[in-house]
């Protein structure tokens, strides 16, 4: 299918879980999704099968929390993989007021914001699997809940694209794509040769670029922001992080313009040996990473053709868990001094 056709095929989604009515959105995924789709969820949603288990683990619980949930797109993008597979990638937010607890992370009364990025693999006209990791740290932080490490980068609820394109992006993405997994390979060429002016990061990346980093790790700006806050404690703590380098790592590539994305579950394979990333004991387990990331070119002026936003998400609550950590576990024992009840916030006519 072309992307045009698959972004058609989606609008109906888009549009019942924009405003969230139940039925309407009960109806449409019936429709749109195979019987048997594998629904890959984040940790501790889980992987279940079809429409009513999507509703069932994650959907309707959100809604629950947030009755008046809406879900805001920011990125569409689809295409074709190298393997020949068709897919669907989007980047927003889910909002709502947040009434009711979710997952045990107590509600706080007000707008709350969680970022998703979600992937839908499409076969004669049905999604058969989908992807999707939501920042559920996001939501823990926002109800001052998160009981992990302080993060290091900012925190912000995630922006659109600056150039206001990410609905309507068009076109060959090949040079895209190409530039970015260059920019990778030339990532990984580091720690085994230990200088890091190997990574040739100003080649890639444009002077002011953003860094969309999962909750947890924070939001950084520019080639200094992300050594200092994402990439020197990533690289310290498991220099030796390998992409793609066995059959149990697969990632899948798509890209419209100037925008690409990689879906991977998983997708890199890393020893947690040192001090140093998210204060996680250097344990010696090696664990898997689940990351689904967008990035975006500069179009024109003197910076084009440089990456200018990248959007990451990881599985975060997925990787403490590998190394035997439950996160929610140990945001309950702080929740046993505090009450979860649901929140009646009053109309203000009375």
């Amino acid at each position: 299918m072309s992307p045009k056709e698959l972004k058609s095929l989606f609008k109906e989604y888009q549009t019942a879980t924009a405003t969230f009515e139940v039925s309407a959105v009960t109806a449409v995924i019936d429709e749109l999704f195979a019987a048997n789709a594998e629904i890959k969820l984040c940790h501790p949603l889980g992987t279940v099968t079809g429409a009513s288990g999507l509703m069932q683990a994650a959907l309707t619980p959100l809604h629950n929390a947030m009755p008046d949930l809406e879900r805001r797109d920011m990125i569409v993008l689809a295409g074709t993989t190298p393997e020949g597979q068709d897919w669907i990638g989007c980047m927003g937010n889910y909002m709502g007021t947040f009434t009711h607890s979710f997952l045990d992370i107590p509600p706080t009364g007000h707008l709350a914001h969680m970022r998703y990025h979600e992937y839908f693999r499409v076969k004669d006209g049905e999604v058969v699997e989908m992807q999707a990791i939501w920042d559920i740290p996001e939501l823990m932080m926002q109800a001052g809940a998160w009981p992990m490490a302080p993060q290091l980068g900012k925190y912000l609820c995630t922006p659109a694209p600056m150039t206001q394109d990410g609905l309507t992006v068009s076109g060959n993405g090949q040079a895209t794509m190409d530039h970015v997994i260059n920019m990778l390979t030339d990532l990984c060429k580091y720690p085994s040769n230990p200088d890091p002016t190997i990574m040739n990061l100003e080649q890639y990346w444009h002077p002011r670029f953003n860094w969309y980093g999962p909750a947890g790790i924070g939001t950084s700006r520019g080639v200094s922001g992300f050594r200092n806050w994402h990439q020197i404690p990533f690289l310290r703590g498991m220099p030796d992080r390998k992409l793609d380098d066995a059959g149990d790592l697969l990632s899948h590539w798509f890209g419209e313009g100037a925008y690409v994305c990689e879906t991977g579950w998983p997708n890199m394979r890393l020893t947690i040996t040192h001090d140093g990333w998210m204060g996680i004991a250097p344990s010696n387990k090696e664990v898997l990473l689940r990351s689904l990331d967008f990035w975006r070119r500069e179009v024109g002026g003197p910076h084009d053709g440089l990456i200018r936003e990248n959007w990451v998400l990881v599985d975060l609550l997925d990787l403490y868990a590998q190394v035997g950590v439950e996160v929610l576990d140990r945001m309950r024992e702080f929740n046993k001094a505090r009450n979860i009840a649901s929140i009646n916030v009053p109309d203000g006519m009375s």
